[in-house]
């Protein structure tokens, strides 16, 4: 999961080229709630598995974490180290695995995308560096006798897939509402075990993460022109023509 810049506010670069997370408030990335309610779904079906949170991020991520234990699931665990700052997906992908595979895991459940760079490219990454299968854009997701099923929508065709555990899954927005966490579930989280770990912990060099080890970075970004006034009608009984004069104009009609 992930703590991104609230996708509502008017976010920016900083100078290097990263994303401005100073300046606006940030939150669990609401695609990554589908992700943690279908965790949920699968232990409360009847699986006996324990739910684990895992982000990369400053600080401030801890409230992410913190939200998702309020959602459900027994414990979180924190990356997070200055060397970190500016990593790409690559370097995102080596960290997370990295913490996975200490941690030990029989699936790992992602959103589809981050709202913040919306690449929808770590699931891929992180299944290729665990060397374990992936099922990714599911909507729909179900686990028996240690096999991940799930339904895909595409363009053309809806597919069945599915993979041997251990997998790497990511789910869509179609999956369904992900819960809100209760006042109780508020409460006890606080008393969740939520353990921080930086990048000696995990055994990465700093060299491989961060801005200068990034393999795609921004060169120049152009802030978005204030949005023009429109243009009024006034009806006097020529309205509609005008209106018609208007849409042909800018070959609407």
């Amino acid at each position: 999961m992930k703590y991104v810049p609230d996708a509502t506010a008017d976010r920016g670069f900083n100078d290097d080229g990263t994303t401005d997370r100073e300046s606006v408030d940030s939150l669990l990335s609401e695609l990554d709630e589908y992700a943690i309610e279908q965790a949920l779904q699968i232990v409360e079906s009847g699986a006996e598995a324990e739910i684990t949170y895992l982000t990369v991020g400053p600080d401030d991520a801890k409230e992410a974490l913190r939200k998702a234990l309020a959602m459900g699931g027994d414990k979180a665990i924190h990356v997070n180290d200055d060397d970190i700052q500016g990593t790409d997906a690559l370097g995102t992908s080596l960290i997370l695995a990295k913490a996975i595979e200490e941690a030990g895991y029989d699936l790992v459940l992602c959103g589809m995308a981050s709202t913040d760079a919306t690449m929808g490219v770590v699931p891929a990454m992180l299944a290729e560096r665990l060397g374990v299968p992936q099922v990714t854009f599911l909507d729909e997701v179900k686990v028996e006798g240690g096999v991940v099923k799930g339904r895909r929508e595409g363009d053309a065709a809806t597919e069945q897939v599915e993979a041997s555990l251990p997998a790497v899954v990511s789910v869509t927005d179609r999956t369904g509402e992900a819960r809100f966490p209760s006042f109780k579930g508020i409460m006890a989280a606080k008393k969740k075990p939520l353990e921080t770990k930086d990048l000696d912990d995990l055994g990465i060099d700093s060299d491989a993460v961060g801005l200068s080890a990034a393999w795609s970075t921004v060169d120049a970004a152009t802030a978005r022109p204030p949005r023009s006034k429109g243009e009024v009608v006034t009806d006097e009984g020529e309205g509609g023509v005008q209106v018609a004069a208007f849409l042909a104009a800018k070959k609407f009609i």
